[in-house]
């Protein structure tokens, strides 16, 4: 029957740990989850001895660039990119052209989703100063996961700079708020001193730790004011793990952090890469992802967003600062983190909780997170001997580069399946594309 698999002898990982056991999904939801029992009768077999087996990926941030920037990266080859990294399931940003700032447009991305997604979706509303008490109509629509604030520089009309239009934006509605957390105020200031002909080694000088700072200072503020929960999207410093500790507001506040901040470290990934590494926030060096890391193991940092945020080679190829910010990064989530896996700082419990169970319960997703009765179907299976220079070739981004080539791998999906049907394997999708609108519990 359709969504009926038996995946038999992987490591099953989850968030409480590791076990050999066989997972039988029934009508694309999980029934069992045990050791040493016979697959049911009829019912399709995938073998998964000797590799790890964790529940489908959530990837609570990326930009997938359509509609308007199609020569980027489009929902279609974003999503083929993600399920390539075992993203059963992800969040787009509203930064797009037009950007996602009505709930037309809202439709409208959920409409061009549906029937060419490989993953399952949902999409972020843009908070505006125009629409700012407006959202809370909106936030329940199909395909909403929640609000999106740039509190520093963005495109369009998304820039919300100042305090009293983000408490506009924390008033109106319930659902959680994600916010880049940038002060634009002292942005202006830094560019504006900016000397000529600068390299992009001086990025992280320029967006420097007091601008993340204070910007996630003022939310925090914000938060406890209004008492809205937020989402501290892509923490870069170590000062914002301190003060997320310090503050400890409990589910108040999450936050998040990219596998860039965690694996990349200036100056050198800046005179290795150029602009290819230039991201806003920029990575920082061995003293911020050193702090980074144990905020991630220590639970202060809820999940992983990749932030993929693609430009042509020709756009990355602009003098420094015209250069856009962003790089891809939804493939390559799971395959970093295992490496983290090997160096010994990271645990596959870890793992597994940062990009599934914790996604899940910051924004409230139905039926994801886990491999356990009554939930989605959603898995991958990752070879463990995959240890090979990682080729560009692996990669589905319309991009076409990655600061990650040709490093070590500690592990790559070898399988990957959505509500009980295997949906990409080899490299390559198997079969139609199945992704749905990510359902919510507020």
């Amino acid at each position: 029957m359709i969504g009926d698999l038996f995946v038999r002898g992987g490591k099953v990982v989850r968030a409480n740990g590791a076990q050999t056991a066989d997972v039988w999904i029934r009508g694309g939801r999980v029934a069992a989850v045990a050791a040493g029992v016979p697959p049911p009768p009829d019912c399709a077999v995938l073998e998964a001895a000797d590799c790890l087996v964790f529940p489908g990926l959530i990837d609570p941030q990326v930009h997938f660039r359509e509609p308007g920037l199609e020569h980027k990266e489009d929902l279609a080859s974003g999503a083929l990119a993600a399920i390539g990294g075992g993203v059963t399931a992800f969040c787009e940003m509203p930064n797009t052209r037009p950007s996602t700032t009505t709930r037309e447009l809202l439709a409208d991305k959920v409409s061009r989703a549906t029937g060419r997604s490989a993953a399952d979706f949902a999409f972020f509303l843009g908070a505006t100063a125009q629409n700012a008490d407006r959202l809370g109509e909106w936030e329940d629509d199909p395909g909403c996961v929640g609000i999106k604030v740039f509190m520093g520089s963005s495109t369009g009309d998304l820039l919300v700079p100042d305090d009293p239009t983000v408490e506009r934006v924390l008033r109106s509605g319930k659902s959680r708020v994600a916010v880049h957390a940038e002060d634009d105020y002292r942005l202006k200031e830094r560019y504006a001193a900016l000397p000529p002909d600068s390299s992009p080694v001086v990025h992280p000088e320029v967006r420097d730790v007091e601008c993340a700072l204070r910007a996630t200072r003022r939310l925090l503020d914000l938060a406890e004011k209004t008492g809205r929960r937020v989402h501290v999207l892509h923490v870069s410093t170590a000062e914002e793990v301190a003060l997320l500790k310090e503050r400890d507001l409990g589910d108040l506040v999450t936050a998040e952090v990219t596998p860039n901040h965690l694996f990349l470290t200036a100056p050198e990934c800046y005179r290795t890469h150029a602009t290819l590494a230039q991201m806003n926030p920029p990575v920082r060096d061995e003293r911020h992802r050193q702090a980074l890391r144990q905020g991630l193991v220590d639970g202060v940092l809820t999940c992983i967003g990749s932030d993929h945020a693609p430009h042509t080679l020709a756009e990355k190829g602009k003098p420094f600062p015209d250069s856009p910010s962003g790089i891809p990064g939804v493939q390559t989530i799971l395959p970093l983190l295992l490496i983290g896996v090997r160096e010994g700082w990271l645990s596959l419990a870890d793992v597994a909780r940062v990009t599934t169970t914790g996604p899940a319960r910051v924004w409230g997703l139905v039926g994801k997170g886990d491999l356990a009765p009554g939930y989605d179907g959603d898995l991958v299976v990752v070879d463990p001997q995959q240890r090979g220079p990682l080729p560009l070739s692996w990669l589905h981004s319309r991009a076409g580069y990655s600061p990650y080539v040709g490093w070590a791998l500690a592990g790559w999906p070898r399988q990957v399946v959505l509500r009980g049907e295997v949906v990409y394997q080899d490299h390559a999708l198997a079969g139609p594309a199945r992704g749905r609108p990510l359902r919510f519990s507020r």
